[in-house]
């Protein structure tokens, strides 16, 4: 009997609120001397950001000089508060009971505890003893894509629901002195932000958006163009400006290839869900595709008031758009991130009348 996979549940949870400006005032001017300080000035105000969220704020506690250990511990603490908002949230939403979860997957690249968040978690919702369970650790800001790709083809295969959830506690992975005048490190602290964020993928016909296909295209000949190294002070990005160049190499042709499989082309797309990993990502983006700015306006929404958080991201924006006032009935998501990687995946509304 053929299936669908549907999202058909949400839950996000934010940690506390601060402001861009905030930020910079309250501590990064104060990192940086000279001409450096006016350029990391010049890349906080050009970010896109204007508030973010941070389970651990500069302003109040400095983490730059703590070891990966304590910061771990940390993360472990702040995470899991969050995701079994997060998680209970999609799980009400979806009008389900945490022992009805077939499919439990979790997405983090920002820390690491064993038992992990899928088996606290687990335990402390109330899924079943015999929820099958996944981490994915260090896919960065694409890993929901193939994850709900994955919780998809559970869904249909087994008749179960399955729940994804992405947590990042960026705020976290502050660097310190020495390293964080590097500019690459002066763009990473501008941009990124910590977020909660789950999904709920169910059979049968039910209301949402169905999980129609995902697709993928690696280039590994740029693998050193975005990195996130483990050290003793945390995980350090690497993140190279030529990044938006390669996506201008590739994204037009995995967009046009996954919709061709389905019989459609870019104009047959109402919503599009693109992970906003900073403006100029966004630009060319639109620009390969030639997108409108009505099209970008969701994911340079997300970008301004949450900041990139990494994997929850394109979950945020997707969000956004099925909140619209007329929903999109086709969305197309798009995430990037190591390898370079380049994911997208197909969503086409669902409908069921009474």
């Amino acid at each position: 009997m053929e299936r669908n996979a549907i999202i058909a549940g949400f839950g996000i949870a934010l940690p506390p609120r601060v402001e861009q400006h905030d930020v910079w005032e309250g501590y990064f001017q104060f990192q940086y001397a000279g001409p450096r300080r006016a350029l990391a000035k010049r890349i906080f105000d050009n970010a896109g950001v204007y508030t973010r969220h941070a389970a651990v704020s500069p302003m109040l506690e400095d983490v730059a000089d703590w070891s990966t250990e304590r910061r771990m511990r940390r993360y472990q603490a702040e995470a899991i508060p969050l995701g079994k908002e997060a998680v209970t949230r999609a799980i009400t939403d979806a009008g389900l009971s945490a022992d009805q979860v077939g499919l439990f997957a979790v997405c983090s690249c920002t820390g690491y505890a064993t038992p992990g968040l899928d088996i606290l978690l687990a335990r402390d919702l109330g899924m079943a003893p015999d929820v099958q369970r996944l981490f994915v650790g260090h896919m960065g800001c694409y890993a929901a894509l193939p994850s709900l790709g994955t919780a998809a083809d559970f869904v249909v295969a087994r008749g179960r629901p399955a729940v994804l959830l992405c947590a990042e506690l960026t705020s976290l992975h502050l660097q310190p002195p020495a390293v964080r005048a590097d500019v690459q490190q002066i763009v990473s602290h501008a941009l990124f932000s910590d977020a909660a964020a789950a999904v709920v993928v169910r059979p049968g016909d039910v209301s949402g958006y169905a999980v129609r296909a995902v697709a993928a295209v690696t280039d590994s000949s740029t693998a050193d163009y975005m990195t996130w190294e483990v050290t003793d002070r945390g995980f350090r990005m690497g993140l190279s400006p030529k990044v938006p160049d390669v996506l201008a190499v590739h994204v037009r042709g995995l967009v046009e290839d996954l919709l061709a499989r389905h019989g459609l082309t870019i104009g047959d797309v109402d919503g599009w869900a693109v992970h906003p990993g900073g403006p100029k990502i966004l630009d060319v983006v639109g620009e390969q595709l030639g997108l409108d700015e009505d099209a970008l306006a969701p994911s340079r929404a997300v970008l301004a008031a949450y900041g990139n958080c990494s994997s929850p991201t394109v979950l945020l924006v997707l969000d956004a758009l099925r909140r619209r006032p007329s929903p999109p009935r086709r969305i197309l998501m798009l995430a990037f991130g190591p390898g370079l990687t380049l994911y997208g995946t197909l969503l086409e509304a669902s409908t069921v009348t009474a």
